[in-house]
Order: structure tokens, then C-alpha cells, then sequence
């Protein structure tokens, strides 16, 4: 699907920017984990480049710098078909759940003696239903697969419909874990399945690892689908730009 693209990346942004749409609340989330060090990671089965752009549209390059983004790569110089990298060896190119375990080791590598790092998954479509199962919190969209597929599976979510809802839930899950165990011990919410090695903390357990997805990502693989119809932009015939 890419891989029959043979534009510009700059072109085909502007094609698709008029359909592009982003929580109104997902920048005050990301600034609010920000503010109290929470780290902000976008897991996404799209492209890189193009998530950054997205990032760099709705945020400012400044701000979106700060978020690290694992997807896969493309190799894209606008004369010859997008050459998409694939991070994994699966169906969409990517294996959250591999990311998810791999972020929870990179976060306690960080942490220090004693800390432990919680893993908050935020998802809502097909891509994160691999990685479902793996962290220690996680938000569904409401109504998306994500959240069809946990309510079949029994696995434990908490809805959400903006941004605004995972704040508030995670203002209180923070509130929570200090008032039941005073900063220290085993968190007061975390998944066994995910933490069988996770060890007594003489510390308060706060997040260190925040994976989320952008809100309706399952419009990245309909990307491409609007390109279709590119023409490149006229140039005037006389020659002024």
C-alpha cells in the first residue's frame, strides 16, 4: 500500500492535512505528563515521518520534539515508490506488544535503585490489540475495536472519549497509589501477568512510561487511499512561483 506512493512527503502532507483531526485534548495531556515527568512515547503502526509531521502540525516542532515516536520507517525521496521500513516481522509492520515490553525494560533500566516504572497503554483501534494484555493500566477508546476486543477477552481497560478522561483518571490513579501505599511497596494498581518480576520499591511508584497512540489511528492506513487523485501542484505559466 506505501510502498505505490511516489510523492513528496511535503505534497502528500498537504493532501491529507484537511482530513486529519487530533483530540483538542491531547495536547494539554501531554503537557500535564510533561509537568510531572511522566514519559510520553506515541506507539503507532503508521510511518515515522509521517507521524511527525502530524505531531509537528498539531503541537509545534518544539513540543512534538519531545515526544519519542516507535513505528515503523520509510524510506521516502519523492522520484521513487516510498520504501516502507517494517519495525517487526508481522501483518502491520509492528508488534506493540514486543514495543510495550521493550519501553518497560528501557524505563526500569532508568529508574533508580528501588523505583518501579508503571506502564500506562493509551489505544483504540486493531494495531493495539497485541499489546492489550501488557501494561499495567489501560485506557479503550469508546466503541473502537480496542474496546470490543477487551470486553470479549475479559481484559481490563478503562473507557475513555477525550484526552480530558485519561487525565483525570491518571490524576487520581497517582493520588490513589500514595494515599493506599504511602509511595512505597508494590503500586497500587499494576498487571500481574506483566510484573511477575517486579520487585518491592522503597519509593513512590509513580509512572515512568507513558504509551499512547494517536486518537482515530486507523485513518493512517486509509492515507495512502487519499492520494490517489494527487496531481502536482501547476506551475504558472508565467514562471512566477
Amino acid at each position: 500500500m506505501w510502498g505505490s506512493l511516489t510523492i513528496p512527503i511535503e505534497d502528500g502532507f498537504d493532501t491529507m492535512r484537511n482530513n486529519m483531526s487530533m483530540d483538542p485534548k491531547f495536547k494539554e495531556f501531554h503537557e500535564f505528563c510533561m509537568e510531572n515527568n511522566i514519559s510520553f512515547n506515541v506507539i503507532s503502526a503508521g510511518l515515522r515521518p509521517i507521524l511527525r509531521k502530524v505531531l509537528d502540525a498539531f503541537l509545534g516542532a518544539q513540543e512534538s520534539s519531545n515526544i519519542n515516536i516507535v513505528a515503523n520507517d520509510a524510506d521516502i525521496d519523492g522520484s521513487t515508490p516510498w520504501k516502507p521500513i517494517w519495525l517487526h516481522e508481522t501483518e502491520l509492520g509492528h508488534d506493540k506488544a514486543l514495543s510495550v515490553n521493550q519501553g518497560r525494560a528501557e524505563a526500569a533500566s532508568a529508574c533508580v535503585e528501588g523505583e518501579i516504572p508503571l506502564i500506562i497503554f493509551i489505544g483504540d483501534g486493531v494495531s493495539d490489540l497485541t499489546a492489550a494484555r501488557e501494561a499495567d493500566i489501560l485506557f479503550a477508546r469508546k466503541g473502537l475495536k480496542l474496546e470490543e476486543y477487551c470486553n470479549k477477552n475479559q481484559i481490563p481497560y478503562i473507557p475513555f472519549e477525550t484526552f480530558a478522561d485519561i487525565k483525570k483518571e491518571v490524576q487520581h490513579i497517582m493520588k490513589e497509589d500514595l494515599e493506599k501505599t504511602g509511595g512505597t511497596g508494590i503500586p497500587a494498581r499494576f498487571n500481574p501477568r506483566a510484573n511477575m518480576w517486579r520487585r518491592i520499591s522503597s519509593k513512590q511508584a509513580v509512572p515512568k512510561f507513558a504509551a499512547a497512540t494517536p486518537s482515530n489511528e486507523e485513518k493512517m492506513f486509509l492515507w495512502p487511499e487519499a492520494f490517489s487523485d494527487y496531481q502536482p501542484k501547476a506551475v504558472p505559466q508565467d514562471g512566477s512561483v
